[in-house]
Parts: structure tokens; C-alpha cells; sequence
């Protein structure tokens, strides 16, 4: 099957999905001390990070030294669309697409969740499709389900990576579209291929947790709301 052209290429590279977890877990890193934690050389760094930020997976700042030469830059996830270009696109062609589909079909199923939060869910069901998983969403039910996940036998030594990656980057693609959704859960391998991601209003009651994905640690203040 042809590669479809949102699918992310950011994604399928472990070295880029370490890269991707450690900036998750601390963002602010510079490319140097990226290279370290990862032991990568440099400019294979650079490239890797060259290709998430141009998928709209992180945003990069420079950092305003006050000194001569070239002003280093910082990496962070993208928490805010409108700092990353792709990630802006991204968001709202989601928005434009599920709004067409609700006209077409007339559907009024999640009409009780709110226009804002609809446009959450719109959001957060591409990047999951553009990810390559195949979301099933329950609306009503504030679930989606993935099957399969493509990327489960990806990182050896440490398969619970790309679940905390993939935990972070949903909480920050509802975060990029202003709404009251957010991640209550990621429940890993429910069955042998099946994960769901449980979702929350703000304001809500949460549901009980039985199995969750750690949650990736961050010294930033930027972290996700709860």
C-alpha cells in the first residue's frame, strides 16, 4: 500500500522515537545534550529533529544568549499548534474535515459534547490515523480504540517507549485545539494488538484506571493538564 503523505515519517525510526521521548521528557534540551542522552552523533540529531519538527512533532527556540556567534536553540513538544506551522495545518484541516463529514451526514451523536470538543476529537482521530494506527471511536463513550499499534516490537529494551511517547503526543494534540477533552488514559495491550485510549471532559468525573502506560516525566512547567 502507497504511503499516504500525512502519514508521519517521525514516527517510524526508533532512533527519532527516543529522540521525540526524551524531548517529551524534558523539553528545552539543546541538540548537544539531545545527542548525549541518545548517543547519537550530532548532525544524525540534527536530521532526526529536522524531520519532527517539519511533521509539526516538536517546535524549536532559540535561546537569546546575549553573546557573540550563533544563538543556541532549545527543542519542546508542540503544546500550542500556532508554534508550529505543520502542526497548525494539521489541526485545522482536521477541524474543516470533521465539520464537512458532520454535514454530509447529518450526524448529531456528539452534538451534547460541544463544538470545541468535537473539534478535539477531530484532531486527535487524524493524528492517531496519521500515525498508522486505526482509531475506532466511541464518541459517546469518550473511547477510541487502536488496532493494531504498528510500533509495538519497535524499541528493544524498552517497550513501554512508545507508549509513553504516543500518551504525550495525544495529550498535546488536544491541548493544540481549545476545548474542555483530555486524556484520562492510555490502556495498553487490553488484547494481543488492542489499546484504547480513554478521554475526559475537564470538568468531568474521572473513570476508574486499571492499566496505564507510565507517564513520561518532565522538569518543565509545560506539561499537559490533567
Amino acid at each position: 500500500m502507497a504511503r499516504r503523505t500525512d502519514d508521519f515519517r517521525g514516527l517510524t525510526q526508533p532512533s527519532r522515537m527516543r529522540l521525540l521521548a526524551e524531548v517529551q521528557a524534558e523539553p528545552g534540551l539543546l541538540l548537544r545534550e539531545l545527542a548525549i542522552r541518545t548517543g547519537l552523533h550530532e548532525n544524525t540529531v540534527r536530521d532526526h529533529l529536522l524531520v519532527l519538527e517539519a511533521e509539526g512533532l516538536i517546535t524549536r527556540q532559540t535561546v537569546r544568549a546575549g553573546r557573540r556567534g550563533r544563538p543556541p536553540e532549545t527543542y519542546h513538544p508542540v503544546r500550542d499548534a500556532h508554534l508550529n506551522p505543520e502542526a497548525a495545518r494539521r489541526v485545522d484541516q482536521a477541524v474543516q474535515h470533521g465539520d464537512l463529514l458532520r454535514r454530509m451526514r447529518a450526524d448529531t451523536t456528539g452534538a451534547n459534547l460541544g463544538r470545541d470538543a468535537q473539534h478535539q476529537i477531530d484532531a486527535l482521530y487524524e493524528h492517531l490515523d496519521d500515525s498508522g494506527f486505526e482509531p475506532e471511536l466511541a464518541e459517546s463513550a469518550l473511547e477510541i480504540d487502536l488496532v493494531p499499534c504498528p510500533y509495538n516490537t519497535m524499541v528493544e529494551g524498552d517497550p513501554d517507549l512508545v507508549c509513553r511517547v504516543h500518551s504525550q503526543l495525544i495529550s498535546d494534540t488536544l491541548n493544540q485545539v481549545p476545548g474542555p477533552v483530555r486524556l484520562e488514559l492510555l490502556q495498553p495491550h487490553l488484547e494481543h494488538d488492542l489499546c484504547r485510549v480513554h478521554l475526559t471532559l475537564a470538568a468531568s468525573r474521572s473513570i476508574p484506571a486499571t492499566t496505564s502506560a507510565p507517564a513520561p516525566t518532565s522538569t518543565s512547567s509545560h506539561s499537559p493538564s490533567a
